[in-house]
């Protein structure tokens, strides 16, 4: 995979853009340049007055141009570009940039070029550059970006006064002693060798020049070929790789490293590496914590739908909780952008004169939105980031003929082709068929909403409202199921017929009362029409009865929709069979609806038992969602992870609770936490917070560092023993978590890193904000090893497998095995994954008495 430092940026955006900058509310506009620095890390403007405004790529969320840019209001501007002219052609000309740290909190830079054909070009680049995986997953930018990094990071000024010994030490080695806080500098003064040595001086890694001794010869200031050699094959190498097949690293490919990273020209031509040179070479894009190859998009697109997990988003429309919170078609943007491939529509009845349905959340105080602005907001966003499909989940509450026929025509006309309407060819609507893949459905919406199975009986209420306005006026009015018990298909009903009167919000009390059942209005549904019916193909929602009554019906395509409370009971009671339903169709998980503040659930638990769509508000970024943005960051970001074998296979069980895989290796990872860089711009004390997320049997423990000595949060240093979580069971489903909190508790930074993408050795590891955001300085400095589960009795045979070399020389002896130290099952389960051949019982050669490979007979 290629570096994302060696990318070099799209050709139109090598070019300097003449612009003018909108204001929207006011009448202001600023002609500027507008230009991205050389490694894409920042995009920068300056006016006629010389003043520039930076904005970090990575808070950039979407790029809009043509319709879907904001237009300015005052009609000072608008005349300025002939806005309002037919022919002016204003529209072309228009882009807006969206940043944020977040999904709700977000600010729109709006300008306008003198040139129309560039727009989209920029558009589009700029977004493409932001969402790049490689880049968000590095420590720090690239050295030459770093005058901007250090005008912009807000602890570059504080420093100054927190650590004024330091920050002085730094303006020395740097050749920047004649600058005073607020100064600016050109970039070629601030040359990269400057910046090295403001770096090792500002912040001094004293746990870098430990491990560079370890390895470099005894009293010399430099590590030869040789020492690194061994270094990099010891300690940044996997040890579960068969030296045979994955050879250690050749001099000549060590050498190309030295000349990489050593600053000092007359250590590289000599083959050696200096304490500076190892810490930017620990520091760079080839000692990624993270396995680029798993950040990319790798996984087969090809299996049936039900074989992923979806990334799904509850009350898409909501901003903040669930009582009182603003709605906006923003949301939806936001969530698609963010990988989103599941989002859920509220619908309820528009109301007099344009009774024009609308998205809001039923007998509360949110605010309410116009169907058509949000069907208009995903047709512009779906695809922007995942071109796999969009399930669109409707909770449908429209009990008009004419206003759900409005809501069939928005979506046909506004998404068009895109909307799937007619299942494909080859997997058709029937019992014992699958769906389509992800791949088979790229570039496709669909529908999830009720499908009348009896269009007669459809058609006859459809008369019913026609022949009996009044009456029929009057059943719109009172929300809930008609009195005749509910067919299968048509979702289950908790609460009862409520006499509450459409588009009036209830009280507090009230509300609690209301979703006292957690479910809040999910089971209240109304019929569906033949309209919408009509568009309802592959996703078909469907009452759950029993795992039983699904298994004979075995219909791919229907889906069910649990409330976390009870798809926590199913779990606990009938973990096996919930796994083995979600290996044939898909099921929805979503908050409990005393959820008022938007909070979150864990969703691990339903990922162990391949539940598809777990679906969370997104306006809340608490542990679950950063767990969530975490798992969902891998394959592309694509918002699809083909489910683990062991979820998929329909010839083997899986219970979640158990204690042991038999078809799977599990893994030991050790991880000791060195130091911290640039965690915060306060005089604090700080530690960090370990955990393994995963199945319930594997460790549980949470480590955590002592209070760093000092109240230094600069490179604050932990020499404690390493944390080992000895057994993780199945390193696809579980997380390694990180969390860097201050001494009064504060969160400042964490990492969230699926087990089965880290890469053993020593990394700095960049943290996240709480909104999973790369953060442009702060950072672990750790070693994490990850490894085959070994018992202890077999620790000679998996050295003898991974290094025969090392044991070809050693006389034969008998090997008694402790069975009560590891399972037969779990060694045979390791001798699969190697693809080692089985011997007899009884080993003729060395006669240890159980089932063994014949590559550890030499032992």
């Amino acid at each position: 995979v290629p570096s994302a430092f060696d990318k070099l940026l799209p050709p139109c955006l090598l070019l300097i853009v003449a612009l003018k900058s909108l204001l929207m509310e006011s009448s202001r506009t600023s002609p500027v340049m507008m230009k991205m620095e050389p490694k894409g890390y920042y995009l920068y403007w300056t006016n006629q007055s010389r003043e520039t405004e930076f904005l970090d790529v990575a808070t950039i969320r979407d790029t809009r141009c043509g319709k879907y840019a904001k237009m300015p209001k005052h009609p000072k501007v608008r005349n300025v570009f002939n806005m309002d002219f037919p022919d002016s052609n204003h529209l072309a000309k228009a882009l807006t940039i969206v940043s944020g740290p977040d999904t709700v909190n977000l600010t729109y830079h709006n300008f306008f070029a003198y040139k129309d054909k560039i727009v989209q070009n920029w558009a589009d680049d700029i977004l493409a550059i932001a969402y790049n995986t490689l880049r968000n997953n590095s420590f720090l930018p690239d050295p030459m970006s770093w005058p901007l990094v250090v005008s912009i990071a807000p602890f570059c000024y504080i420093v100054v006064f927190t650590f004024r010994l330091c920050w002085s030490c730094a303006y020395d080695a740097g050749n920047l002693s004649s600058l005073t806080q607020g100064d600016t500098m050109k970039p070629e003064v601030f040359t990269e060798s400057a910046f090295k040595s403001f770096l090792m001086n500002l912040c001094p890694r004293p746990e870098i020049y430990e491990i560079f001794s370890s390895y470099s010869a005894r009293g010399k200031p430099y590590m030869t070929k040789e020492n690194l050699m061994k270094f990099l094959n010891e300690k940044q190498r996997d040890s579960r790789l068969n030296e045979e097949l994955f050879p250690p690293l050749r001099p000549d490919q060590v050498k190309a490293l030295i000349e990489k990273y050593e600053p000092s020209s007359s250590n590289s031509s000599r083959g050696n590496i200096s304490p500076e040179g190892l810490l930017f070479y620990l520091m760079g894009p080839d000692t990624s914590v993270v396995s680029l190859g798993k950040l990319a998009r790798h996984h087969d697109m090809t299996q049936p739908v039900p074989h992923y997990f979806i990334k799904s988003s509850h009350n898409t429309y909501l901003t903040a909780g669930q009582f009182s919170g603003v709605s906006s078609p923003e949301m939806y943007r936001q969530c698609l952008l963010a990988g989103c491939r599941c989002l859920e529509l509220d619908c309820w009845k528009g109301k007099p004169p344009d009774e024009d349905p609308i998205i809001t959340h039923g007998f509360t105080m949110t605010t309410e939105i116009l169907f058509k602005d949000v069907i208009e907001a995903i047709a512009e966003s779906a695809f922007k980031t995942s071109p796999y499909p969009v399930i669109l989940s409707f909770e449908n509450h429209v009990d008009s003929v004419k206003q759900q026929e409005k809501m069939a025509n928005y979506c046909k006309t506004i998404f068009g082709e895109a909307l799937l309407i007619d299942p494909l060819e080859k997997y058709p609507l029937e019992p014992g068929y699958q769906i389509p893949s992800p791949a088979e459905l790229m570039g496709k919406i669909l529908i999830k909403n009720k499908k009348n199975s009896s269009p007669e009986k459809q058609n006859q209420v459809a008369a019913n409202k026609t022949a009996e306005p009044d009456q029929a006026d009057q059943g719109e009015q009172q929300q809930g199921p008609s009195d005749s018990a509910p067919q299968e298909g048509q979702g289950d009903s908790t609460l009862g017929t409520c006499c509450i009167p459409l588009g009036q919000s209830v009280c507090l009390p009230v509300y609690l009362l209301l979703f006292s059942s957690t479910q809040g209005t999910a089971g209240q549904e109304v019929t569906a029409y033949e309209e919408m019916s009509a568009l309802v193909n592959y996703i078909q929602p469907n009452k759950f009865i029993s795992f039983e009554h699904a298994k004979k019906k075995n219909r791919s395509y229907a889906v069910s929709s649990f409330v976390e409370t009870k798809a926590t009971d199913l779990i606990t009671k009938n973990a096996v069979e919930f796994v083995e339903y979600n290996k044939r169709q898909m099921s929805r998980i979503y908050p409990k609806g005393t959820r008022m503040d938007s909070s979150n659930y864990n969703p691990q638990p339903f990922w162990n038992a391949g539940c598809q769509m777990v679906a969370l508000n997104y306006q809340t970024m608490d542990f679950p969602m950063q767990l969530n943005m975490a798992l969902f960051e891998f394959n592309g970001r694509t918002g699809y992870l083909l489910k683990h074998d062991v979820l998929r296979r329909g010839d083997k069980k899986f219970d979640p609770y158990t204690d042991r895989i038999d078809t799977i290796v599990a893994n030991t990872l050790t991880i000791k936490i060195y130091s911290g860089q640039f965690l915060s711009d306060k005089n604090v004390k700080t530690s960090v917070e370990v955990e393994i997320i995963g199945l319930p049997g594997d460790p549980k423990r949470k480590y955590k560092t002592k209070l760093s000595a000092t109240a230094n949060a600069i490179n604050p240093v932990w020499n404690e023993e390493p944390f080992v979580f000895e057994k993780i069971l199945l390193p696809e489903m579980a997380s390694l978590r990180m969390v860097v909190y201050d001494e009064s508790g504060k969160f400042l930074g964490h990492r969230i890193i699926p087990v089965d993408a880290i890469q053993s050795g020593f990394h700095h590891i960049c943290l996240r904000s709480e909104s999973n955001m790369p953060l442009p300085l702060p950072a672990l400095f750790a070693y994490i090893e990850v490894k085959d589960y070994i018992p202890a009795a077999f620790a000679e045979f998996s050295d003898a497998l991974f290094n025969p070399t090392k044991f070809s020389d050693k006389p034969s002896k008998s090997t008694e095995v402790n069975r009560s130290q590891g399972s037969l099952s779990e060694v045979m389960t390791w001798c699969r994954k190697y693809h080692q051949p089985y011997m007899s019982l009884v080993c003729a050669k060395c006669h240890t008495k159980m089932k063994i490979t014949a590559a550890l007979c030499s032992i």
